[in-house]
């Protein structure tokens, strides 16, 4: 994280990221416990966190500025632990864990880009100051 209000949409891009990240992991894990009997199905929140951190404001730039970075990490739960459609009452998935995966890979490397661009408007507004 870095403590500057020039890099505030950096450190919420990062924690989201972050939650990215874990996401990943946690998924992969459903997808390696997909045949392990009563394994119950994980998932990461972290978007109803942030929307909640930026909800009911008229300037995002001010949110953004005054946003608590501590309320913004990630919690894993497990997702309808009495839901069980299989004999062996494990509630995975193989086919929605993939598109789950895919679909946060999707998220990350946007996010990856989206720090990027504001590592460049940044690097550009330093060369014309």
């Amino acid at each position: 994280m870095v403590l500057s209000n020039a890099y505030n949409y950096v450190n919420v891009l990062d924690k989201a990221a972050d939650a990215s990240w874990i996401r990943n992991d946690v998924l992969a894990n459903n997808i390696a416990n997909a045949d392990t009997p009563n394994y119950k199905r994980k998932d990461v929140q972290f978007e109803t966190y942030l929307s909640n951190a930026v909800a009911g404001t008229d300037s995002l730039d001010e949110t953004v500025a005054n946003i608590d970075l501590s309320t913004l990490e990630s919690t894993t739960y497990t997702e309808q632990m009495g839901l069980s459609y299989r004999m062996d009452r494990n509630n995975v998935d193989i086919s929605t864990e993939n598109v789950e995966l895919a679909k946060n890979q999707l998220r990350y490397y946007t996010l990856m880009s989206s720090i990027s661009n504001e590592f460049s408007n940044l690097k550009a507004a330093m060369r014309t100051t």
